[in-house]
């Protein structure tokens, strides 16, 4: 059972996506698939994040049906029956009582009479809303499943006419957070800032990148955060201008900064954080100049974020103050409206300042609707972190500037009053970053 998401709100989302759903239709959607890594041995089960959006039911082998209208339960799930000999050896099974009782769906069937009851569920409804090409081995049991209804239409069977993606509307949902789903971020947020902290501390000359990930795993788990939300990136030197390095193998250097992009998640939901820091506890001078820009702009992106602003206005805003920043330390020339034109810094800021943040780091929902960027509402959830990456093989700069990687990344709530970062427990202005190291 989930300690943040009640059952109740589970069911309320599968409630709103019913209400969206076109009459006479039905939603098919399968959890995630068990994993091979090698041999006999599997990945660790990670939910599929829509699946887990509309049951918080954590097993593989499952298949959520939602049917407004049905008479005997409008969400119904299939899923394993409970065997004790199994459980054994993996662990408990919840079996379609469990489901029902722990987890409030309508009605339960053992995953193995699928074939024999969902082409009946199916039969009679005009549209199949579901996932489709995201599996292609269920797509085609999803196939079958009409033509069995098709081979049946002599006798009166009505296969569907239409099949529609599911996820323009639910993710839709999916965007705007709840205040469970926000609690649930906020201690991930919080077990994330304290992993950084920690790795902060840890870095030392002669060291090594991967030293300071375990810090973070470490930490992470400590905390009851079994997952992290993504490959951590720990960039040292000009590891750091790899905007998704994951080797994090090199020895750690007196005079190098260290880029750490990491973050844990909490029920599924993620963090994601980044920090930039020097191994000897103290920025260079070029480092100093190249960060405090960074920091400028980090700090005008989340100001713009508030209600009533579309999504691209704290990239905007990021942008001004990086192009103005890179002109004034002589890297590019100006004026301003002129480098932000020919999109001069792009050589040095090659990303977006943000993504919507949730189930997924990389979260859904649209960032346009129609031509027009969305609309920032309360619930929305986003990350904000520019950055400045000067490549090791730049001639164009002056050689001081070459092989520095500079990125500051915090996590974002939109607020009826405006913002509130998650993650401002990590220290990021340059005196409380020395401070912290030299504690």
């Amino acid at each position: 059972m989930s300690q943040w998401i009640p059952a109740s709100e589970h069911a309320e989302r599968r409630r709103r996506l019913m209400e969206l759903m076109a009459k006479d239709s039905i939603a098919i959607l399968p959890a995630a698939p068990e994993r091979t890594r090698n041999r006999d041995v599997l990945h660790p089960f990670r939910q599929d994040s829509d699946f887990h959006y509309l049951t918080g039911f954590g097993e593989p082998e499952a298949v959520l049906v939602l049917i407004p209208g049905r008479e005997h339960g409008e969400s119904v799930l299939f899923c394993r029956e409970r065997n004790p000999e199994k459980e054994k050896w993996d662990g408990f099974i919840a079996g379609p009582e469990g489901a029902i009782e722990k987890h409030g769906l309508d009605d339960a069937f053992p995953i193995a009479d699928i074939d024999d009851i969902l082409p009946g569920m199916i039969e009679g409804r005009s549209r199949v809303y579901y996932p489709l090409g995201r599996d292609q081995s269920f797509d085609a049991r999803v196939m079958d499943w009409v033509k069995v209804i098709r081979s049946k239409v002599r006798a009166g069977a009505q296969p569907p006419g239409e099949f529609v993606a599911l996820e323009h509307l639910l993710h839709d949902l999916r965007l705007y957070k709840s205040a469970n789903e926000i609690k649930a971020m906020a201690r991930a947020a919080q077990i994330s800032a304290e992993a950084h902290c920690r790795a902060m501390k840890r870095a030392r000359e002669g060291g090594y990148e991967y030293q300071l990930e375990a810090e973070l795993i470490h930490t992470f788990m400590e905390n009851g955060a079994r997952n992290t939300a993504y490959p951590s990136i720990v960039g040292s030197g000009v590891n750091g201008c790899i905007l998704h390095y994951i080797e994090n193998s090199a020895e750690l250097r007196a005079g190098d900064l260290v880029l750490i992009d990491a973050g844990c998640e909490v029920e599924c939901y993620a963090s994601d954080i980044t920090r930039t820091f020097p191994v000897s506890g103290r920025f260079t001078d070029p480092q100093k100049a190249l960060y405090e820009v960074v920091l400028e702009a980090q700090y005008a992106a989340i100001d713009a974020v508030r209600p009533g602003n579309h999504w691209n206005m704290p990239h905007e805003a990021a942008l001004e103050v990086l192009t103005q920043g890179l002109i004034d330390l002589g890297i590019i020339e100006g004026p301003l409206a002129g480098a932000l034109e020919r999109e001069a810094y792009r050589p040095f800021f090659m990303h977006r300042t943000g993504h919507w943040l949730g189930l997924d780091v990389h979260d859904v929902g649209d960032y346009k609707v129609g031509d027009a960027w969305r609309v920032l509402e309360p619930g929305m959830v986003m990350t904000v972190e520019p950055g400045l990456y000067v490549a090791p093989d730049n001639m164009d700069v002056d050689p001081k500037w070459r092989g520095i990687g500079i990125r500051i990344e915090d996590d974002v709530v939109v607020t009826r009053e405006g913002c509130r970062v998650l993650t401002e427990a990590v220290p990021k202005n340059i005196a409380e970053v020395e401070a912290l190291m030299a504690d």
